[in-house]
């Protein structure tokens, strides 16, 4: 039986707020991230694209994301890929949402 090398709890680790409407908490290993992030209602995250493979689940609520040309609602459950330098951007519906983001290699501009 292996043994893991670290353990985490979501409830043990502080959100920082990162914008208006934005909190996120952070668990940062050698070559990957995730990220948890609380939106509040209507919050908009910007179009963009960034050189770091992207995997997203969406934990809690409704999301309408901006994929390539395409926009398309997901929700509790759903899980999406983006690949390096992928356009893709989110707009937080009528409710809170929690995203669970993991990004390989690590995103740099995160830390602090």
């Amino acid at each position: 039986m292996s043994v893991l090398s670290n353990q985490y709890n979501w409830d043990e680790i502080p959100f920082e707020k990162v914008g208006e409407g934005i909190e996120r908490q952070m668990i940062v290993g050698e070559k990957m991230m995730i990220c948890r992030l609380r939106f509040a209602p209507n919050t908009i995250t910007p179009a963009h694209d960034h050189p770091h493979e992207q995997m997203t689940i969406v934990e809690k609520g409704n999301v309408l994301f901006t994929l390539g040309e395409e926009q398309k609602v997901f929700q509790a459950g759903d899980v999406l890929h983006f690949p390096s330098n992928f356009w893709h951007g989110a707009t937080m519906l009528d409710e809170e949402v929690i995203l669970i983001d993991i990004f390989s290699p690590i995103r740099e501009d995160f830390l602090k």
